[in-house]
């Protein structure tokens, strides 16, 4: 279903996404709404992101991808940008203690080039502090472009062909699949079955587009900062009030 959230539902919990995609909308409008400048609102989007991996960890998501940076988001002032990009290494260094207690896997998709050292450094060093724990994986998607994710598979399995390594028929689904980043996820999980975007904004944004072909979708006019538990319960709730056919009957 694509549309705003449903309301007076009963709260039902039974089925839990195995993977939740989440596009962290709205940072910039909660602190404006508060007279603060954005920064403030990136900086208590990282404090809700905290609590709410704690949260959807305890209901049993085996997967959560967060949309944390965009390939896009690069266009926006050096100044918030640059701020954003400092994000990473306060979140992992106060947060990843918690995140390992609580069992919680970090991963990361997109492209790691443009990164700067210093945040890439803390990511690395998260990656390698939970990379035993078997609970739930938090995947950031940091300089991220679907688009992009797709286009870069295409020339790999082209130079496979040109290099007589596939046949052009060997090409499948599963194939690509196998190639996009979302491969070093739990391969049960690589797709999101529940897709939350906060802020009322309607689109998807560049986010995942090859794994989101069959998700559910939730919008909220939720500012993502004032997000939390009991609003993550309402989205799941309301997956849980759908009946995912996958184009059948």
């Amino acid at each position: 279903m694509f549309g705003l959230k449903r309301k007076n539902k009963e709260m039902i919990l039974d089925n839990i996404p195995n993977h939740i995609g989440i596009i962290m909308d709205g940072n910039g409008r909660w602190a404006k709404k508060r007279l603060q400048p954005r920064i403030m609102g990136h900086k208590a989007g990282m404090d809700a992101l905290q609590k709410v991996t704690i949260d959807a960890s305890k209901l049993g998501v085996k997967v959560l991808t967060v949309y944390a940076f965009s390939t896009e988001n690069w266009s926006r002032p050096e100044d918030e940008v640059a701020f954003i990009m400092k994000l990473p290494v306060e979140f992992f260094d106060k947060y990843v203690p918690e995140l390992d207690k609580n069992n919680v896997r970090i991963q990361m998709i997109g492209d790691r080039h443009r990164l700067p050292k210093d945040t890439l450094a803390a990511l690395d060093n998260a990656l390698e502090k939970t990379r035993h724990n078997s609970g739930l994986v938090l995947n950031f998607a940091l300089n991220y472009g679907g688009r992009a994710e797709i286009v870069e598979t295409v020339r790999e399995l082209a130079q496979d062909v040109l290099d007589a390594r596939l046949n052009p028929g060997d090409i499948t689904e599963d194939l690509i699949s196998g190639r996009l980043m979302t491969s070093r996820l739990p391969y049960l999980y690589r797709d999101p079955d529940l897709v939350i975007r906060t802020s009322g904004e309607l689109r998807t944004s560049n986010f995942l587009p090859w794994q989101i072909a069959y998700s559910e979708f939730y919008f909220t006019d939720r500012l993502w900062p004032d997000f939390d538990g009991q609003a993550l319960k309402e989205a799941i709730s309301d997956y849980n009030h759908r009946h995912r056919r996958f184009g059948g009957l």
